[in-house]
């Protein structure tokens, strides 16, 4: 094995996922055992809760997941009933998606355990910490290397 400088566990995109698997996993416990539900319809889920009707694309620009991935998602939200859909009258193609009220109170109850999970989380940081890391994702977010092979 050829010798490298190369640190995988300092590794930014390693780190980050490493941050993310750890951060996530006891809220993952709560919307499974308490819904059922997997990692991308929750994500459709808070979607709808937090700005209302949208469509699935809609969904997979600001949620920035594959369409497959969010139809998958919608489909089994729709078959437990959290989830109605219209088809749009101008394109039979678009389904418009709204949260029934089983959907909503899913909604409500685990943005609540969010909000005290992400609390809790950040109790770890200091205030000065939390704010140089949300600015930090934020422009990581929002500006991926463009052209980069």
């Amino acid at each position: 094995m050829a010798e490298t400088d190369f640190d995988l566990e300092t590794f930014l995109p390693y780190m980050l996922n490493q941050a993310a698997e750890v951060s996530s996993l006891a809220f993952q416990k709560i919307y499974k055992e308490r819904y059922g539900l997997l990692r991308t319809e929750w994500r459709v889920l808070f979607h709808l809760g937090l700005y209302g009707q949208l469509t699935a694309s809609e969904i997979g620009a600001r949620a920035r997941m594959h369409k497959t991935k969010i139809s998958r998602a919608v489909q089994r939200l729709a078959e437990r009933r959290f989830v109605t859909r219209k088809r749009d009258a101008g394109d039979r193609r678009v389904e418009h998606l709204t949260l029934t009220v089983q959907g909503r109170a899913a909604y409500h109850e685990l943005r609540a355990v969010a909000e005290r999970y992400e609390r809790d989380l950040l109790a770890q940081l200091e205030p000065d910490e939390v704010a140089a890391l949300r600015r930090a994702l934020g422009k990581l977010t929002s500006a991926a290397p463009d052209g980069f092979t």
